[in-house]
């Protein structure tokens, strides 16, 4: 299943996408958050019969879990990213957090903000939780996926690197993307044979096996749940792959009138267009 958030007309929900339109599965559970459903992903597929509410092409594309209250993003996790920045290989996941307001759907654009020229594209894939856990073994992590998604763990290097923390440049109002919308592991399939791929105006940017991370997915919930209870629409960005801007010669920012997109097998495309910051006055 694909399951999106939506809003139509002023309405947000959330839903089964298909044949081009969704199905709202919102409006038929009584506003119950996606957070609430996502435990039971068959009582959505019993909706997988229905005809489609509404047209893809008539709503706006939301990030698939909006209010998402724990998107904790891992860093310097594919080798090939490693490698580029010069980095050590990190014994232990690098975690940091982003925030719902940071984070924008499918085709909304992406702020580059006016203190910065700086603004750099990482195309993820990203893991929602669906079942509660603690102390989960990396064995039996895989039970408590909801789905897959494509992210774009859009990045301000220099507010990035002003300190050890990287939290300050990866929180900027609407700089990163999440999307188009949340893919069942079902359909998904073995993610690990899976390929991300992040173009800039066409022109491919990163590509890599998702294979190549160094902590997988079973190993961050599995070491995520050790320090807090994973729980229902959670939200895990793995890492990035080698090709981040940054990292190139010159170097290569996004820039007002680009197009940025990642792709991942199966997941379908996360496409966003760069606008800059209105400034005040």
């Amino acid at each position: 299943m694909r399951i999106a958030s939506f809003i139509h007309g002023e309405t947000a929900s959330y839903g089964l996408v298909k044949d081009g339109g969704i199905v709202d599965a919102g409006a038929r559970f009584g506003g119950q958050p996606l957070e609430a459903v996502l435990p039971d992903l068959a009582r959505l597929g019993e909706l997988a019969a229905l005809s489609a509410d509404v047209a893809l092409s008539d709503v706006s594309l939301l990030p698939p879990v909006p209010n998402s209250g724990r998107i904790i993003c891992v860093g310097l996790n594919y080798k090939t990213h490693i490698e580029e920045t010069g980095n050590a290989t990190p014994p232990y996941p690098i975690l940091f957090p982003r925030y719902p307001s940071s984070l924008v759907g499918h085709d909304a654009p992406l702020v580059r903000p006016a203190v910065s020229e700086r603004f750099d594209f990482e195309g993820e894939l990203a893991v929602i939780i669906g079942k509660a856990g603690r102390h989960v073994p990396a064995a039996r992590a895989l039970d408590h996926v909801a789905g897959y998604a494509c992210f774009n763990d859009g990045s301000i290097r220099d507010f990035q690197r002003h300190t050890s923390q990287f939290m300050p440049g990866k929180n900027f109002d609407r700089s990163g993307s999440f999307g188009p919308w949340l893919v069942t592991p079902d359909e998904a399939g073995d993610v690990n044979r899976l390929t991300l791929t992040t173009r800039l105006n066409g022109e491919v940017m990163q590509q890599s096996g998702i294979d190549d991370l160094l902590f997988g997915v079973e190993e961050l919930i599995a070491y995520m749940s050790q320090i807090w209870e994973i729980r229902p629409g959670d939200v895990i960005a793995t890492g990035t792959t080698g090709g981040v801007g940054a990292a190139r010669d010159p170097q290569l920012w996004m820039r007002p009138g680009d197009r940025i997109e990642v792709e991942i097998d199966r997941l379908g495309i996360l496409a966003n267009t760069i606008i800059d910051e209105e400034k005040d006055g």
